[in-house]
């Protein structure tokens, strides 16, 4: 055999080898021995449920993933519709499972906070820097407020504030009035 066939075999029979190895060698270990597989399938995605509600073009409860911003929830909803204040809203702000997002329209009066509540912040919507407008509420304590909520979920009423670290009778009774719920 000359030389170039003897390479071009060679290079068969190792070409045979690797695919044969790759396409299910043992490892000279019978079927039996085969080590189980520890791969684990992919869990489905985990979602979270938000109430998009107001100037949007479907209204109602929508899946987004658990790291989903605000704008992502609008989007979610149909987008906005034209004349809505967006520029009220955080946009940039994560949602937190069960949140709901009030998207006001043109004549709806909206304050610094995104809440249509008659000036109120809602413990339930608001961002750590909107709760530090409350009286005797800063940075810590606004971010604690907001550590619980993502932790145990929405307040149900404005007394559930006395559960979060920090805050006694009369820290509640200092901004009772000032806050809401929805």
């Amino acid at each position: 055999m000359d030389l170039k066939r003897r390479g071009a075999a060679g290079l068969l029979i190792l070409a045979a080898v690797l695919v044969g190895g790759a396409l299910g060698s043992s490892g000279g270990r019978s079927p039996v021995e085969q080590p189980m597989s520890t791969h684990v399938a992919a869990a489905a995605p985990v979602r979270i449920s938000v109430h998009v509600a107001g100037w949007v073009l479907n209204p109602g409860v929508f899946e987004v993933s658990p790291d989903a911003l605000v704008a992502e929830a609008i989007v979610a909803a149909g987008g906005a519709r034209p004349g809505a204040r967006l520029d009220s809203l955080n946009l940039a702000r994560p949602v937190v499972a069960g949140d709901q997002i009030d998207v006001p329209g043109p004549t709806d009066e909206v304050n610094s906070q995104g809440s249509s509540e008659g000036g109120l912040i809602s413990i339930n919507r608001a961002d750590a820097t909107a709760l530090e407008d409350l009286p005797g509420v800063g940075p810590v304590l606004a971010g604690r407020i907001v550590a619980f909520r993502e932790a145990n979920g929405l307040f149900e009423r404005v007394e559930d504030l006395l559960e979060v670290p920090g805050i006694g009778e009369s820290k509640l009774a200092s901004i009772r009035d000032l806050v809401t719920v929805p």
